[in-house]
């Protein structure tokens, strides 16, 4: 299920709202053994997240939880580039990094229980069954309930964690089936602003694919994270502005 974007942050009566987390949305299904572990656009990861597949020994059979993978640091800030780095390990290097940086998957919705189809149940009684497995199976890492909330003040004080990687809130109805593909669910996207200055590209001056991005930091140019690919109309108007720095090679980054 999918949500269309807004521009109003009020929670309105008969909805529920839920943090926008800085993630990989993810559907995992487990059955009789069988972990399935796939992105929004049906990308098969669970080479990827071994310490979620393992986690499945605490879930009932024949569930599946619809929710987002994320990456916490140390400082309990949600750390995206550590996520996206995941994704290109397997075997040992993928153990590895589960050590290192390991994922928890937020549970946001629960599709099917014990064998049970849940999408047709209002979002209310699907939230309540999330809660009670939790509960019920004292649920540990990987697994985190996402929370969930009825308060117009605390929809308020999550709109304030950007600085912790929260990007927004996404509003729900209470009695909405869940409908795979639909887009009944409403997102409102914090929007903040800054200035970077752009060290490198990936790709090429003339076709930029991104832009990694800096800030001056006790004179020195410290990195500070990179943007998402950029789509060729975005490529062609960033290419149009990108200069090399007086005196500096260009080398290629990949």
């Amino acid at each position: 299920m999918l949500a269309t974007p807004g521009s109003d942050p009020v929670l309105l009566p008969g909805w529920a709202a839920e943090p926008k987390w800085d993630g990989f949305r993810a559907l995992l299904s487990a059955n009789a053994g069988q972990v399935v572990l796939r992105s929004r656009r049906g990308t098969e990861m669970a080479a990827s997240f071994p310490e979620i597949v393992a986690g499945i020994v605490q879930l009932p059979d024949a569930t599946a939880l619809d929710g987002e993978l994320v990456v916490w640091d140390a400082a309990g800030r949600l750390a995206f580039e550590r996520l996206q780095n995941r994704l290109a390990r397997r075997g040992a290097g993928a153990a590895r990094a589960a050590q290192e940086c390991p994922a928890r998957f937020v549970a946001f919705d629960v599709l099917r229980l014990s064998g049970t189809d849940t999408t047709g149940w209002p979002y209310r009684r699907r939230r309540a069954t999330l809660e009670s497995v939790f509960t019920a199976r004292a649920l540990i890492a990987p697994w985190v309930l996402c929370p969930s909330t009825t308060d117009p003040d605390t929809v308020r004080e999550w709109l304030t964690w950007t600085s912790v990687g929260i990007e927004g809130v996404l509003f729900k109805r209470l009695d909405d089936a869940y409908r795979p593909s639909g887009r009944s669910w409403q997102k409102y996207k914090v929007h903040e602003t800054t200035e970077a200055i752009v060290g490198a590209v990936t790709g090429s001056l003339t076709a930029p694919r991104g832009l990694l991005l800096g800030r001056y930091d006790d004179g020195r140019l410290q990195y500070t994270g990179r943007t998402t690919t950029l789509t060729r109309t975005a490529s062609a108007t960033v290419a149009g502005r990108l200069a090399p720095a007086p005196g500096r090679p260009v080398r290629p980054t990949g």
